[in-house]
């Protein structure tokens, strides 16, 4: 039996509330995001079947081979994009980062240990938390990220 999270329905309901909680956030606290917030672009109707998208549906991201995504929404609270590969360990200073694992198992870093995931998984990353990329045991790494405020540019930390 598929859990209440893992149809469309499911995974509908929960991007809309983790995209609320940001709008929330990002409300309560504006003068900390206002000099690093986007301009917000129009919000366009849209269905996005997350399961179905392939990385050539998804842009290659710079300097990142094997990392896969696109940006489906932008708006003054947050961006809502879904990604796929590995990425080093980083760290964003002004963005909290959400992220939903539609497909794929295996582990992540998060702060200073690595956590198991699987899909139907949400990984919140408060901003200025070290995490890395995964380590996939079975499926290829898929995840619709939120992004609270909006990720302004150079907002990737590198570490070692």
């Amino acid at each position: 039996m598929r859990s209440f999270f893992t149809g469309r329905f499911g995974t509908a309901a929960l991007v809309t509330l983790v995209f609320g909680a940001g709008f929330v956030v990002a409300r309560i606290m504006p003068d900390q995001f206002s000099a690093n917030a986007q301009t917000p672009a129009a919000i366009m109707p849209q269905v996005v079947n997350v399961i179905d998208l392939k990385d050539s549906d998804l842009n290659p991201v710079p300097n990142l081979p094997g990392n896969f995504g696109k940006t489906f929404v932008t708006a003054d609270g947050a961006t809502i994009s879904v990604q796929t590969g590995n990425v080093g360990k980083h760290l964003h200073p002004l963005t909290n980062e959400i992220q939903y694992v539609v497909e794929g198992s295996g582990k992540i870093w998060l702060g200073d240990k690595q956590i198991d995931f699987k899909p139907g998984d949400m990984i919140i990353i408060p901003k200025g938390t070290p995490h890395a990329g995964t380590i996939t045991t079975t499926g290829k790494y898929k995840a619709i990220a939120i992004k609270t405020p909006p990720q302004p540019a150079g907002d990737t930390k590198p570490l070692p």
